[in-house]
């Protein structure tokens, strides 16, 4: 199959495997919540009843005094006292195969491909860090609701130029990943880039 390329001539070869895949609901979202859940740090702690300072001592005696049992301050049931149900470090990641994640980014392309959200162009590349440019540069692909523009290399201008602009995100190659392409209204590639996630998903 050939995509067309925006405000060009012609269009680029790409393989039916990879762009025109039928769409699987049940993969995508598997993979988009793995990638998800790999993000979340996992750090929130608490100190139990053990790993609270102090409480090494009987505070009373354990008959006489009229008041309740107690072997130690540190209680729960205390102020200052350790959390009954302490919560502790986790890790969230989820295992995703490296055949299945390759599968959904094929799938999500697919999709972008059938809902015209993917725009092919031969270059993306403004003058200077100007957002005046970028905007220009955008209006001319028809895209008026932000996007995701995936770039090979780090370009400081393109990245500068588009920083200001609402919903306007830009990554390298590198960091494709599913939740973006899923998000991001329009995704904007290049040839070149096409070329590259082609040979990658080979």
């Amino acid at each position: 199959m050939e995509l067309q390329i925006t405000n060009g001539k012609g269009g680029v070869t790409v393989s039916e495997a990879n762009f025109a895949r039928e769409f699987n609901e049940g993969l995508v979202h598997q993979v988009v919540t793995a990638y998800l859940a790999g993000a979340r740090a996992g750090t929130k702690a608490q100190k139990n009843r053990s790993a609270v300072s102090g409480g090494g001592a009987k505070p009373w005696r354990q008959k006489g005094t009229g008041r309740a049992r107690a072997g130690t301050i540190r209680s729960p049931i205390w102020v200052g006292g350790g959390r009954a149900f302490a919560a502790s470090p986790r890790d969230y990641s989820q295992k995703v195969n490296r055949k299945q994640y390759r599968a959904a980014i094929r799938v999500i392309l697919s999709e972008l491909v059938r809902q015209e959200r993917l725009i092919v162009v031969e270059e993306i590349k403004v003058s200077a860090p100007k957002t005046k440019e970028m905007v220009a540069l955008l209006e001319g692909l028809g895209i008026d609701n932000g996007c995701l523009i995936v770039t090979d290399e780090a370009d400081e201008n393109l990245y500068l130029s588009a920083r200001n602009l609402h919903k306007v995100n830009i990554i390298d190659l590198a960091e494709l990943n599913p939740v973006d392409l899923v998000a991001a209204d329009k995704v904007v590639m290049t040839t070149d880039i096409i070329s590259k996630i082609e040979e990658w998903l080979s």
